[in-house]
């Protein structure tokens, strides 16, 4: 499935991790909901990925708000983790993701911007041989309005010297697509596993 990318000379290109670079998502799915069974947390495949690219911390607080559980932030967050990193071995990259980076890679900077905690974005580009392509990683902690706020994706041109006008995101979720719509960045959008399949279909 090819990706048509906008017109333009960008001079960086910013890719969202999971789901974007990664095809992870369904990998952090498994993880979430067994994380969440113990707490008898409901987390619907929409809303997982309705909420895609929101921070680890943010979506357990948002679902503790919404069903009135006191789920501990930082406890889930570990384990979450150590189960995603269990399930690092099935990991693949998104072909058609996977195809820009290496055909632009040495001609223009990358930076990831990501949601996931950065020993997560770390491991999984290490998984597929390829961190050394990225020119710096923007994960949470690094922010403190994750996207849809543009802040994570304006700290990434800043820190690679190119003009927002100038970079051109990738990005799977909508809340990815606002963030940088707001950055003043031009995007492309790459298909989740849902949407791939009604394609499909």
């Amino acid at each position: 499935m090819k990706l048509t990318l906008p017109q333009g000379q960008f001079k960086a290109y910013l890719f969202d991790c999971d789901g974007t670079i990664t095809d992870s998502m369904p990998l952090h799915f498994v993880a979430w909901n067994k994380v969440f069974a113990e707490y008898a947390c409901h987390f619907p495949e929409t809303t997982f990925y309705a909420w895609g690219g929101m921070p680890v911390a943010d979506i357990i607080e948002r679902l503790n708000a919404e069903q009135g559980l006191k789920m501990p932030v930082a406890e889930i967050m570990k384990v979450k983790e150590e189960i995603f990193r269990e399930l690092l071995s099935e990991l693949q990259a998104v072909p058609e993701v996977l195809e820009h980076i290496l055909a632009a890679h040495g001609k223009i900077p990358f930076a990831v911007v990501s949601g996931s905690p950065r020993e997560s974005v770390v491991r999984s580009l290490e998984k597929l041989g390829i961190l050394d392509r990225f020119e710096t990683l923007v994960c949470a902690g690094d922010y403190k309005n994750g996207k849809p706020d543009p802040e994570p994706f304006l700290i990434a041109a800043e820190r690679l010297g190119i003009a927002p006008a100038d970079c051109l995101v990738f990005e799977d979720a909508e809340l990815g697509i606002q963030a940088a719509t707001a950055a003043g960045m031009a995007s492309v959008k790459v298909l989740t596993p849902l949407e791939r399949a009604a394609v499909v279909a």
